[in-house]
């Protein structure tokens, strides 16, 4: 059984997916809805913009869900099945328009609505986020809860990293602890401390617009970051966004989750290998692919 997987912000570079729009020119059609609705050329962005450009959240965004989307369309051109979708936070968007949950006209709507409102927030907030490694997840909670300020964590990567975030002041303080205790941690490159109470403002500002949108059943199984397991209710998708946005991405518990359901083929769509990297330190026993290129459809038609 085979699991599409989305990528999340952060896994942006400049050029992706021009060499596989290149050999499928056909899906241009994704770029021009999308800079329809930004009111932008979103494939210059793609292909031109410096790593700077990208980097902000009003572009990085879309376009990373536009490049997961061109993989998408790469994929089941070349006839790769898929029974259910995943995404990593960003990447639950691409994942709801891939299941047919959303019209790739309102999947852009949305994450352009997204974007701007974390922009906002970001603009108003001093967060930061930081990977830490080599530390369980029990300890980092621990250390995150003694820090005075605040910090949380907030992405359950897996086994061997989760992601915290909060306050500046704080946020360092608890990487400063977690370093000495023998941990790794890394500064991430966004903007702010996302999936975190400094989100608030903007997950409500992002409920005011999505909310009027409508959301179809998925036609595959769909895996939520909010849950950690199968979404089975889909009555009320604008607020669950909203949570989303303020609360931790249980990515390992997803990843368990689909395993004990059979899943056993993950394949990752969109730029880097990120999430490809994840699945192999958190499942033992699987297959896993990546798809950003010409090569990763036609490594994944060869192997399975």
């Amino acid at each position: 059984m085979t699991v599409f997987l989305f990528s999340g912000q952060g896994s942006q570079y400049s050029g992706m997916g021009k060499e596989l729009l290149e050999a499928n020119p056909e899906f241009s059609f994704i770029y021009d809805t999308a800079s329809e609705i930004l009111g932008y050329d979103l494939k210059k962005i793609c292909f031109e913009a410096s790593e700077e450009e990208l980097a902000k959240t009003c572009n990085s965004q879309p376009a990373i869900m536009a490049t997961s989307l061109l993989c998408f369309e790469a994929a089941k051109k070349a006839g790769i099945g898929f029974s259910a979708v995943a995404g990593h936070s960003l990447g639950e968007y691409a994942a709801m328009t891939a299941s047919g949950m959303l019209s790739l006209e309102d999947g852009f709507k949305v994450i352009k609505a997204r974007a701007a409102a974390m922009e906002k927030a970001a603009q108003n907030t001093d967060g930061v986020m930081y990977a830490v490694m080599k530390k369980t997840p029990e300890e980092i909670e621990k250390v995150c809860a003694e820090t005075e300020g605040y910090v949380v964590p907030v992405n359950y990567n897996s086994a061997a990293q989760t992601v915290i975030a909060g306050e500046r002041e704080a946020a360092s303080r608890a990487a400063e602890a977690l370093g000495a205790m023998g941990a790794r941690t890394v500064q991430l490159k966004v903007a702010s401390a996302f999936h975190s109470k400094l989100m608030e403002g903007a997950a409500e500002e992002f409920y005011e617009e999505i909310k009027g949108i409508g959301f179809k059943k998925p036609e595959v199984s769909f895996y939520s970051n909010v849950t950690g397991g199968e979404l089975t209710d889909f009555s009320d998708m604008p607020s669950l966004l909203k949570k989303h946005m303020v609360s931790p991405v249980r990515f390992t518990s997803e990843l368990a989750a689909l395993q004990a359901s059979g899943y056993d083929t993950f394949i990752e769509l969109g730029p880097n290998k990120v999430l490809s990297g994840l699945v192999k330190k958190t499942l033992k026993g699987v297959n896993i692919f990546n798809i950003e290129n010409p090569s990763g459809v036609e490594n994944v038609c060869k192997s399975i």
